[in-house]
């Protein structure tokens, strides 16, 4: 994106032309008819700069919902930026534990810089970028938030005076996703560094559990599902060594390492299948707490190295889908699709753990044609193949 472009967008006719262009966007479908008209009063760049910020907008609906239509974004920067639901569950997190000052290291277009502002935090961001700090700064002020940005290597900064920094190492490239830290940038020995002080590094969901200092916390967050990330909170901020939190149309829940029962306990153990299966939110397999969630259902594992759950008493946890067993239907594919035909099912939704079974492909060599609708779930059951007809309660 053109800086001096994007500087000309927060003018009073810069505004007037992206206000203009939004309106024209909703209605014409032809994007070369929809540039000429505008090109009438502003220049290519500026046009250009304008239609991007309706797109960006649009596409950023769903991690900002309706505070998108009033924040810009870069295209790189709205892909990194972390969603506002999430977010703002950090920056409560802060505010639980006196955070009065927060320093972000790569704020980016400054996502969370807003939901900690939003918190009551005073809060300072740098990046490299000079135009992601000039849409950081223009998303404060569009949404009348206090906050200041600067251009700075986040790696030089002193972090001294504030009560916390955060840090989002880029985990990207021009060539794609990096995998190994030591290519984020800033890199990973810059992150353990950050780590002994009071601290919050947002990292890839995938981050081995061995990587994690001691008296580091690991957090996984789910949002609606889906895993988004996770979070190494140090210091005074650590309060468990794993923990994970769902964000859902509930509201939030977390569960951590303390609730898992200890080596010994007994609970929480190797079962046989029971008239009830959870499916643990990914976060949950993420952070290493299945038998957690087993323990707050009163059930066991299936198998100690699959994330099924099974118990014979009905529980409704944020932290697990439930289904009721319906019933134990013969694994072996020939005498499945006769079971399934049998019972006129024809949709069938197949899930599966520990089990090498391509869903889609099964789906097809079934060819099931009856009215009803179907949930299978392929998985091991004491090392030997198991297939169990279920349904969501």
């Amino acid at each position: 994106m053109d800086l001096d472009a994007f500087r000309w967008l927060l003018t009073d006719d810069g505004q007037q032309l992206l206000t203009d262009a939004t309106t024209a966007a909703a209605d014409v479908d032809d994007e070369l008819a929809l540039q000429n008209a505008l090109r009438r009063r502003a220049t290519a760049a500026q046009v250009t700069v304008a239609l991007t910020q309706v797109d960006l907008r649009r596409r950023a609906e769903q991690k900002f919902g309706d505070l998108a239509t009033r924040m810009y974004f870069t295209p790189e920067g709205l892909e990194q930026a972390t969603r506002l639901s999430v977010a703002t569950h950090r920056a409560g997190r802060l505010r639980s534990a006196a955070t009065a000052s927060l320093l972000d290291l790569g704020c980016g277009i400054g996502g969370d810089l807003v939901a900690s502002a939003a918190a009551g935090i005073t809060t300072a961001g740098v990046d490299l970028d000079p135009v992601r700090v000039a849409v950081a700064e223009a998303n404060l002020a569009a949404l009348d938030l206090p906050g200041a940005v600067a251009v700075a290597d986040a790696t030089t900064v002193d972090t001294s005076p504030f009560d916390v920094a955060y840090a989002d190492p880029a985990r990207r490239s021009g060539r794609g996703r990096i995998f190994s830290p030591d290519g984020w940038s800033p890199p990973w020995s810059f992150v353990e560094e950050l780590l002994r002080r009071p601290s919050c590094v947002k990292v890839a969901p995938g981050i081995p559990h061995e990587l994690v200092p001691d008296g580091v916390e690991a957090e996984w967050v789910s949002d609606h599902g889906e895993v988004k990330e996770a979070a190494l909170w140090s210091g005074r901020l650590c309060t468990t060594r794993r923990r994970a939190t769902v964000i859902g149309e509930g509201g939030l829940a977390t569960i951590t390492d303390e609730d898992a029962p200890s080596p010994g306990e007994g609970g929480a153990g190797v079962r046989p299948v029971g008239e009830y299966l959870y499916e643990p939110d990914g976060a949950v397999i993420r952070a290493g707490l299945v038998t957690a969630v087993a323990a707050g259902v009163g059930g066991g594992l299936l198998d100690e190295h699959i994330a099924y759950v099974v118990s014979d008493q009905a529980f409704h946890t944020p932290f697990a889908r439930g289904y009721r067993v319906v019933d134990v239907l013969p694994y072996r594919e020939k005498q499945l699709k006769a079971a399934l035909r049998e019972r006129g099912v024809g949709t069938l939704t197949i899930k599966k753990r520990g089990v090498s079974v391509t869903p889609e492909e099964l789906r097809q060599r079934l060819a099931l044609r009856g009215d009803m609708t179907a949930t299978l779930v392929l998985t091991r059951v004491a090392g030997h193949g198991t297939a169990l007809l279920v349904e969501p309660f």
